[in-house]
């Protein structure tokens, strides 16, 4: 079967992408590479240079390559970035995917896996946060997200088109056979900040709030490593091949504090990593774990990571490979 990775050359699809192949599968990239990696790309797959709204080149594709999914990544992901900047995020997220569900129809493609966000929650106090609490986003970011779900369903009860909706909480590692992981220009992401400290990149990491009704009074989250997680799309074809729709959470179902992964961090790089306390952010909560009970039964998803070092410890290696690597092709500047 033949797979279409939209967004491959970014750090979850391009972890898809050698997890379809690894698994048999045939696959095309479609990456713009505004904010991917072409060295991302795995060499085995096939790889276009475009963007999912040009309509004319997604046409073109579908008609030459005969694709029986769709893993849609492309997306724009910062949450502040799309309060400062929401056409940006409506127009690249809403309406690329748009876009891509019209060349999609167009040429009788009829399933497709859709990278959501646990942003679609909101400020849930819900601990766990199942499927069946509703959606209310508070950022540009998470209701392009949930806008794209809502146009899935009606596109599945109009068309007949098959979807899985994953919504992910906090994405996290690397790949521990392929030199691939996260590598953007300015991280926002609790680990890779960390990460940064570590590798003296950056003095110190702020700590926003140490006032929580948590253990050590700091915000608690789940963290899900990205094998994982794209392990559980792969396994989503099946159900699409089924005929058949659902939305899945994807976490490891457990938490942990912002200062227990630091202390994680100190102890797997060998580093200091000196944190400054400040005040709570607006919007954020105390605690977010994920139940992924329903992905477990329905696909049989096992995430093999659970032990948050080992996270760490992966993301660390690719990072401390990725620095003094020296080719070029290997450059981590966007649009390279």
């Amino acid at each position: 079967m033949k797979i279409l990775v939209t967004g491959g050359a970014g750090y979850i699809g391009s972890h898809a992408v050698v997890q379809l192949i690894d698994q048999g599968y045939e696959v095309v990239v479609v990456d713009n590479l505004s904010t991917g990696h072409r060295w991302a790309i795995d060499e085995r797959a096939r790889f276009v240079k475009g963007d999912i709204r040009d309509h004319s080149l997604m046409d073109d594709l579908f008609q030459q390559e005969k694709i029986d999914a769709v893993m849609q990544f492309a997306a724009d992901i910062v949450v502040a970035e799309s309060e400062t900047d929401p056409l940006k995020y409506y127009d690249n997220n809403v309406y690329g995917t748009i876009a891509l569900l019209e060349s999609m129809r167009k040429n009788n493609v009829k399933n497709i896996i859709f990278s959501s966000t646990a942003a679609v929650y909101g400020n849930t106090e819900a601990v766990p946060v199942t499927e069946d609490i509703p959606v209310a986003p508070i950022s540009p970011y998470g209701h392009t997200k949930a806008f794209v779900e809502q146009i899935l369903e009606d596109c599945h009860k109009a068309y007949g088109l098959n979807y899985c909706v994953f919504r992910y909480f906090n994405v996290s590692g690397a790949h521990e056979k392929y030199p691939i992981g996260q590598a953007v220009k300015h991280n926002t992401a609790l680990i890779p900040i960390i990460l940064e400290v570590a590798a003296g990149e950056r003095e110190s990491i702020q700590v926003f709030g140490d006032d929580y009704d948590t253990k050590d009074g700091t915000g608690v989250r789940d963290f899900i490593h990205v094998v994982d997680l794209v392990n559980a799309h792969i396994l989503g074809l099946n159900k699409l091949f089924k005929h058949e729709s659902a939305i899945y959470n994807l976490g490891n179902g457990q938490g942990f504090t912002v200062m227990e992964m630091i202390e994680a961090a100190r102890k797997v790089t060998g580093y200091s990593v000196p944190a400054i306390i400040t005040k709570r952010r607006p919007g954020d909560i105390a605690i977010s774990i994920a139940s992924s009970e329903k992905a477990k039964k329905e696909l049989g998803w096992k995430p093999q990571y659970s032990d948050v070092e080992k996270i760490i410890e992966t993301a660390w290696i690719f990072k401390i490979q990725a620095k003094y690597k020296k080719e070029p092709e290997y450059s981590f500047e966007v649009g390279v």
